[in-house]
């Protein structure tokens, strides 16, 4: 067996990154997994290999074109390198010797190669002078790797992969495309067999298949592009029920709303600090040329015929517009709290290979709030929209949930946070308290945190028990002072206010597709696209169906009509097929007593009800947004 290469820095190694035990397993299992594609194809060039949400992936440049029917010749030899149980060695080496590993083309390699590792060569010119260089091995396995990793290969018991997919290296379209192999391992085989029978319930709640039968939205790439959702009327019917629910919610709170234009000149993100931070979530500028015009002695405005050139970007987050409507006008401490709220789009770039349905777009909705407060005002503020998240998942039905506190890191003060250790140290104490004190269940994640501050991602769980990031809620005391905000105290002095950035239904594209998958398409009365249908048994009963429609209607319910020569039952399981929450059958006998027979989907025939009595409780059912 070769010797590892000995350790020649003597600074104390860096730590690897936080995770979870399960993360570190997983980790561990996309070591073993590359191990056993090693040994089968010793020519695979390997890039990175991450756990992720469901399991794991390595990506890997091979000629011969991994399928789903190499997996069980895959999985065989991952078994045999569990079964002997090898260490997981941990080696500092200086970046020398890591880049003439790599030269030889030992890194992820079960031995020395014709051709570098022209992935792991690329990796490591991006790892910063002073950083510390790490590998892991196991049996004969090399590889660059910040770890962490269980004790032994041996803990990996039960694994298996899942899908094969290409992937461009590091998700740019310029890159070579690689074969990225998924896999997924837990502790035990019990788990494992639960995971996969909630993944077979998942593809049938798929947000995507359910969202094209039930006509919710569409996704045109050729005409409008990729990841820019077109709301079809049904799913538009969602979007508003949320959008009416935001602001009912906030109207109670004490919110003002506001509108900010779709984009804005450069200025407005280089002053918010997010260019050059965001930039490559940013759409690309727009370069425009803007005539200037000079003004005479007597004021009056004439052309010069020199011009100049302004950069625009689209909007990617609404704060440095609510920052300018803060200092759009003098402010007191006793307009504090200001909390300025807006139902609004913003667009980013994310990469190709990584949209997907609702769940990773381009163009999103979202209930968006920045409340402007003085430090002792912070703890009920942030307490209230803790409370306003909680209100929140009582309407929709969510009864497992986590808020997950992520925090700055020492090491990251000046490159990846704002450079103010005492701030940080403050904000951060103040959340922790706010959270204790309210007895809200929540973790703590260090290293996570926003660059202007500490924020708290709100954690669901669907029916299903699938996790799911709903929301974000941030404190920044960063970006108010670049953008020169203050309000004057009582001691008459100017003061910079804490800025609480918070979106309690996040980006309503990814939470529409996450409803679509918790209620399998089934939504409560109040949200449902289709809440009443009614068909009349025959043509004679036509005047008084339609008037059942138009009275709903005018109540503001999403009332419809359906008659055809088809038979009442076709009629009522294409109702059903659509999932159209509530029907009312009209017959000869409903006709004549003024009444409706009642069938709610999903739960079957309700009996006969007066009519009046029928319509009042979908109203107060809507009303109430009872589930």
């Amino acid at each position: 067996m070769e010797s590892a290469p000995p350790p020649s820095d003597p600074a104390p190694p860096a730590a690897a990154p936080r995770m979870t035990d399960l993360e570190r397993l997983r980790h561990s299992a996309a070591h073993v997994m590359a191990t056993a594609i090693a040994k089968l194809w010793p020519d695979a060039q390997f890039a990175a290999g991450p756990p992720v949400e469901d399991g794991f992936y390595y990506d890997v440049e091979l000629g011969h074109r991994i399928s789903p029917a190499d997996f069980d010749k895959i999985e065989a030899e991952m078994k045999a390198v569990v079964k002997t149980n090898q260490p997981f060695e941990r080696i500092v080496v200086s970046r020398a010797e890591a880049l003439a590993l790599a030269q030889k083309g030992r890194l992820a390699a079960l031995g020395e190669r014709a051709l570098p590792s022209r992935y792991k060569l690329d990796i490591l010119q991006g790892i910063l002078e002073g950083e510390t260089i790490t590998l892991y091995r196991n049996g004969d396995f090399l590889d660059l790797c910040a770890g962490p990793h269980t004790m032994r290969t041996g803990n990996v018991k039960a694994f298996k992969l899942t899908a094969v997919a290409s992937a461009y290296y590091k998700g740019d379209e310029a890159n070579p495309q690689l074969q990225r192999i998924y896999g997924t391992a837990f502790p035990n085989k019990t788990e494992l067999e639960a995971h996969f029978v909630m993944l077979e319930e998942a593809k049938k709640r798929d947000h995507r298949r359910l969202g094209a039968e039930m006509g919710l939205f569409a996704m045109d790439p050729e005409y409008t592009g990729p990841g820019l959702p077109l709301w079809l009327p049904k799913g538009a019917a969602i979007l508003e029920e949320l959008e009416k629910l935001a602001k009912e919610t906030e109207f109670v709170a004490g919110y003002v709303r506001v509108k900010t234009p779709h984009l804005a000149r450069e200025k407005m993100y280089t002053t918010s600090g997010h260019l050059p931070y965001y930039a490559e979530s940013m759409f690309p500028p727009m370069e425009i040329r803007e005539e200037r015009r000079r003004t005479s002695d007597v004021g009056d405005a004439k052309e010069n015929p020199a011009s100049s050139s302004d950069r625009y970007f689209l909007k990617a987050m609404n704060c440095p517009h609510h920052h300018r409507i803060f200092a759009a006008a003098p402010r007191s401490y006793r307009d504090l709290p200001l909390r300025l709220a807006e139902y609004g789009c913003c667009y980013r770039y994310e990469q190709s290979g990584e949209l997907f349905g609702l769940m990773r777009v381009r163009s999103m909705n979202m209930n968006d709030a920045h409340i402007y407060c003085a430090p002792d005002q912070f703890a009920a503020e942030f307490n209230a929209v803790n409370a306003m998240y909680l209100k929140y998942f009582e309407i929709f039905g969510f009864t497992k949930y986590r808020m997950r506190f992520s925090t700055s890191a020492p090491e990251g003060m000046g490159r990846k946070y704002v450079d103010e250790p005492a701030l940080w140290k403050q904000t951060e104490d103040m959340v922790r308290r706010v959270l204790q004190e309210s007895s809200i269940q929540y973790v703590e994640v260090p290293d996570e945190a926003a660059f202007y501050g500490p924020k708290i991602d709100v954690q669901v769980w669907s029916a299903i028990g699938r996790e799911f990031t709903l929301a974000t809620n941030q404190v920044d005391f960063a970006v108010p002072k670049r953008f020169g905000l203050v309000y004057r105290d009582r001691d008459n002095a100017d003061k910079t206010p804490l800025c609480i950035h918070r979106a309690p239904l996040g980006t309503h594209e990814r939470f529409i597709g996450f409803l679509i998958e918790h209620y399998a398409g089934n939504f409560p009365l109040w949200l449902a696209p289709d809440q009443v249908r009614v068909l009349p048994v025959t043509d004679a009963q036509l005047s008084y169906a339609q008037a059942l429609v138009a009275e709903l209607r005018a109540a503001q319910v999403r009332a419809e009509m359906e008659f055809s020569n088809d038979k009442l039952q076709g009629r009522i399981q294409r109702a059903e097929a659509a999932r159209v929450h509530t029907i009312f059958v009209v017959g000869a006998k409903e006709q004549a007593s003024g009444a409706v027979a009642l069938r709610v989907h999903g739960k079957g025939q309700q009996g006969v009800k007066p009519r009046a009595e029928a319509i009042a409780e979908i109203l107060a059912a809507i009303r109430n947004r009872s589930r």
